[in-house]
C-alpha cells in the first residue's frame, strides 16, 4: 500500500513528488512517502549523461541559466534515485574538438550518494561544445559494464550536436546517430531529455520519435526528470 506515514520503504513517486515540493517551498514534513511492501524485483542500472557545453550558460529567466536547473536536475534525481537501491552514475560532458573531449565524472556507479557527489553536482559549470556521439561512445562503455538486466542511458541536453572541425550540421547529427544505433546494439536504452524548442527538428531522426521527451518550460526539469524516470523503469 503507498502513501503511507509509516512503512518498510519509501514509495519513489510520492517520494519524487515530496522532493519537487519541498524544493518549491510548499509541503509539510508529514507527508506520507511510505509503503508497506518492499518490491524485490528491480535489476536495472541508469547512466545519466548531462551536457554541459557553453550554450547551457543561457539564461532562461532574470535568476536561472539552463547550468543552474540543469544542477538542480542532478540534485533531486540523485536523492531520489539514492532510496531506490537502482545503480545510477552521473557524467557529464563538454568539446572543443575530435580530441578534447571533456568527460566528467560526477558519480560513478560504485560511488556512494554523499556530499562528495553533492560538491561534484555543485561545481558543474558550463564549456565550449557538444561533440554527442563521442560523449555517447564512452557512457555507453561504461553502462554497458554493469550486469543489470535493464540499462538506461539518459541523456540530458539543451540543443543538437555542434563542435569545431566540421562536426556543426549534418557530420554531427549522423555521428550521434550512429552512437545511439550502436548504443542500442549493446542492449542499452537510449532516452534524451532536452529543453531545446527546435529539438522536433532533429531528435525523432537521432533517438525515434518514443525515445525523447521536450520539455518546454526549462524551470520545470528537476521536477518532471524523475518523474520520467519511474515512468521509463516501471
Amino acid at each position: 500500500m503507498s502513501r503511507q506515514t509509516e512503512g518498510t520503504e519509501l514509495d519513489l513517486e510520492s517520494y519524487i513528488n515530496f522532493l519537487s515540493d519541498r524544493k518549491q517551498g510548499h509541503v509539510n514534513s508529514d507527508t506520507p512517502v511510505y509503503r508497506d511492501l518492499r518490491n524485490q524485483t528491480r535489476d536495472l542500472s541508469c547512466l545519466l549523461l548531462a551536457d554541459l557545453s557553453l550554450s547551457t550558460d543561457a539564461h532562461i529567466d532574470n535568476t536561472s541559466r539552463v547550468v543552474d536547473v540543469i544542477r538542480d536536475s542532478l540534485y533531486l534525481f540523485s536523492e531520489a534515485l539514492s532510496v531506490t537501491g537502482d545503480r545510477f552514475a552521473l557524467h557529464g560532458f563538454s568539446s572543443r574538438n575530435r580530441n578534447h573531449v571533456r568527460f566528467y565524472n560526477i558519480k560513478g556507479f560504485d560511488d556512494s550518494y554523499n556530499n562528495d557527489v553533492r560538491g561534484n553536482i555543485n561545481a558543474v559549470k558550463p564549456g565550449y561544445y557538444t561533440r554527442m556521439g563521442t560523449a555517447i561512445r564512452y557512457a555507453s562503455q561504461l553502462l554497458e559494464n554493469e550486469k543489470s538486466s535493464q540499462k538506461l542511458l539518459l541523456i540530458l541536453t539543451d540543443g543538437k550536436p555542434n563542435d569545431l572541425d566540421k562536426y556543426e550540421g549534418r557530420y554531427g547529427i549522423e555521428d550521434t546517430r550512429q552512437a545511439i544505433l550502436e548504443a542500442e546494439k549493446k542492449g542499452l536504452q537510449p532516452f534524451c531529455v532536452t529543453v531545446d524548442e527546435q529539438a522536433e527538428d532533429y531528435l525523432p531522426y537521432l533517438f525515434g520519435k518514443n525515445a525523447y521527451i521536450v520539455i518546454k518550460n526549462a524551470a520545470e526539469l528537476p521536477a518532471k526528470l524523475p518523474q520520467l524516470y519511474l515512468r521509463l523503469t516501471q
